[in-house]
């Protein structure tokens, strides 16, 4: 895999500046202009808010609380991460990938542990359970035969996944 220095500090300029700069900007910005523009106009508000100090820590102790329940509920409540984590999975080659590998190491560890345990106390495999691993064994097969990154086959495979729950 390529490294190039000049992308990279791209990515890495355009994460730190939307991430961290952006966002303190904006939120610099907001307080300023809702007080300067807004607040110092209105008498009745002036009256709630007297200086612009005490309108940044009532805003804060109000904002901060909220939008720290706003992004809980994003994450934990709703569908809207679910979904979003279903649009990028879908979009990005290697993610898809890595979740696919991910499924069969779990599903292949599982069963080794299954024959190991029964190895170990001296019982024999059975049919089904030679039938079971040569299953699997020829559905890893196939998969890793016929996939790419380009090909819709990890995604069918995690649909699959995702319609047994």
């Amino acid at each position: 895999m390529g490294k190039n220095p000049g992308f990279r500090a791209w990515f890495y300029f355009r994460q730190g500046w939307s991430v961290y700069f952006a966002f303190i900007f904006a939120a610099i910005n907001m307080l300023t202009v809702t007080y300067f523009l807004a607040i110092e106009n209105y008498p009745t508000l002036k009256e709630v808010f007297p200086s612009f100090e005490q309108y940044i820590i009532i805003i804060v102790s109000i904002g901060i609380p909220l939008l720290v329940t706003v992004g809980y509920t994003h994450f934990k409540r709703t569908h809207a991460f679910k979904s979003e984590v279903d649009v990028l999975i879908e979009s990005n080659p290697y993610q898809k990938r890595n979740t696919v590998n991910g499924e069969i190491n779990l599903r292949l560890n599982l069963q080794l542990v299954s024959m190991l345990l029964k190895l170990s106390k001296k019982e024999n495999l059975s049919e089904e359970d030679t039938q079971e691993i040569t299953k699997f064994h020829n559905e890893i097969l196939t998969l890793s035969k016929e996939r790419n990154l380009k090909n819709s086959l990890d995604i069918n495979f995690l649909k699959k996944e995702i319609a047994k729950l």
